[in-house]
């Protein structure tokens, strides 16, 4: 257990950052998920259109720390590829 305020004041940070940086992945999440439904249902034009919204919160992630810079990347060039396989 922590002794010092310094820890115990770590302690509370943490689990604020960690409620955070769990909510951005759910959202992040969600975003591709649309990309991959829509790919699965062929419709290519919304595809498109998720891909688009998909991308700027990838990089958010990427910015805010919560995924990795080429985590981020493959993901995208994954997911572009299979759109343009429409």
């Amino acid at each position: 257990m922590a002794n010092t305020p310094q820890a115990r004041k770590r302690i509370r940070r943490n689990n604020r950052r960690a409620e955070i940086n769990t909510a951005r992945m759910s959202r992040i999440r969600g975003f591709v998920k649309k990309v991959e439904t829509a790919i699965e249902g062929g419709d290519k034009e919304a595809a498109q259109t998720a891909l688009r919204a998909a991308q700027p919160e990838m990089a958010r992630g990427v910015a805010r720390g919560v995924l990795h810079k080429n985590t981020a990347a493959r993901k995208f060039s994954r997911l572009t590829k299979r759109v343009a396989a429409l």
